[in-house]
């Protein structure tokens, strides 16, 4: 048997010649000085000869420990060679099939199942939040902490829910890898027993008047339709419900035309009980500020000639989607920060904050009003809310030229490119209204 000494110390010879260890392991010695180490073996009736690799970076111990796993594979009834070349072609492969790789390849499979808009948030939180990271590792090799470091850096900006969002879509592409025998296990399935949980209460909301405006002004730049951009304005100008926003008929409108604008929201649309009577009459009116009337022009010649001022993309009959809002802003980065019912909460904390500072305490009880927040027998009396219209009205102009101030003009939320309706569509939008237009008269819905 060689010693490392025996390798060590052998010396070039005008030939090659080789230098016997047990088991036909043997090191090679060439003229020019390197030495190569070498197994021979019979498989199906040849003499075959494996390398190993040069001494000294593959050692005598290294080399033995090479020969005895060859000879395993050897009595399994393989060929040696061929089981490494086929080792190195799927560690090759398994080096290719990175995470993004996989990720991409489970969503064109899945995307089908999802509304468009939906398809595209998912990717986006993808490219994001996981590829910059992960995305350039084999599949195959990424381990629970890893994932979990991913999700610790979306923790760390805040966004709690963004973070178990992110780990069920890494779980479903891994899910999908095993599917295909890329991986053996899913190092996100656990993962969400040790992340964050979520904050229970109010939904979030930004309650400060600039961030607020910036993030109008950043979801506003987002490639959604325009009719989704104007239901965004209107409903942060308006603080209804968004349940409230996306069933609104051009025919609950009143007075577009005169001095004093109105939108009467029927009482079966509040909160969809029948039996409330949040207003006078069971109706909740809300003053039409001149920015929202600005709002209705702009939409005017999108969504006029139907019953529906912010119909479905697919479904002229049907209300937009309840998530059209919430992914608008979602996509402008806002995701755990606000949600279109946080709109009220914007209302109501700034305008009470403006109350205290101006001295207008009484204006509280009004600003509850306007929110419908006041049960009906504490109305009745000193607090009727059609005796409050006028206040109501002052106080709904002095929000809007607030929460307006840097807002774009509503009519360039429709020159914008979107994804519907961009500047590659051939369609054509509407000529928005001139300065001589006037609404039609109609009926108020019963």
């Amino acid at each position: 048997m060689l010693t490392d000494v025996k390798v060590r110390t052998a010396k070039p010879r005008p030939k090659s010649y080789k230098l016997f260890d047990a088991n036909r392991l043997f090191v090679l010695v060439a003229p020019s000085g390197g030495k190569l180490w070498r197994w021979n073996y019979n498989y199906d009736g040849k003499n075959k000869t494996m390398a190993f690799g040069a001494y000294p970076l593959v050692s005598l111990a290294d080399a033995r420990a090479k020969r005895d796993e060859a000879y395993t594979t050897l009595c399994e009834g393989h060929d040696p060679a061929v089981a490494k070349k086929l080792r190195i072609e799927e560690n090759i492969e398994a080096g290719r099939q990175t995470f993004e790789r996989i990720a991409r390849e489970w969503h064109e499979n899945a995307k089908a199942q999802w509304a468009k808009v939906h398809a595209a948030d998912i990717i986006r939180s993808l490219e994001r939040d996981v590829f910059p990271t992960i995305g350039a590792l084999p599949i195959a090799q990424l381990t629970p902490p890893l994932v979990l470091g991913v999700l610790r850096e979306v923790e760390a900006r805040g966004s709690i829910e963004t973070a178990k969002r992110i780990r069920q879509r890494i779980s479903a592409v891994f899910v999908y890898g095993i599917a295909k025998g890329i991986v053996q296990i899913d190092p996100a399935e656990k993962l969400g027993k040790v992340l964050k949980p979520l904050r229970k209460g109010r939904q979030p909301a930004i309650t400060d008047l600039v961030p607020l405006r910036k993030m109008i002004i950043a979801a506003e730049e987002d490639y959604a339709r325009p009719i989704t951009r104007l239901a965004l304005r209107l409903l942060a100008l308006t603080a209804v419900r968004p349940s409230e926003l996306r069933g609104a008929r051009w025919d609950e409108f009143e007075d577009l035309n005169g001095k004093l604008p109105l939108w009467r929201i029927p009482a079966s649309r509040m909160k969809g009980d029948l039996d409330r009577k949040d207003e006078l009459n069971g109706d909740h009116l809300v003053p039409i500020t001149p920015q929202a009337l600005a709002v209705l022009r702009a939409l005017w010649p999108l969504t006029g000639e139907g019953n529906l001022l912010f119909p479905s993309n697919r479904h002229g009959h049907r209300s937009m989607s309840e998530n059209a809002i919430g992914y608008l802003l979602n996509r402008a980065g806002y995701h755990g920060h606000h949600v279109p019912h946080g709109f009220r909460a914007a209302f109501s904390t700034i305008m009470n904050e403006w109350a205290e500072r101006e001295g207008k305490e009484h204006d509280r009880k009004v600003i509850d009003l306007m929110l419908a927040h006041v049960p009906t027998g504490k109305v009745e009396g000193a607090y009727n809310r059609a005796a409050y219209m006028p206040r109501r009205r002052e106080l709904a102009t002095i929000w809007a030229d607030m929460l307006s101030e840097g807002l774009p003009d509503p009519t360039a939320l429709i020159e914008r490119p979107s994804k519907a309706i961009g500047e590659h569509s051939r369609r054509r939008l509407p000529d928005p209204v001139d300065s001589d237009f006037r609404f039609p008269k109609w009926r108020r819905a019963a």
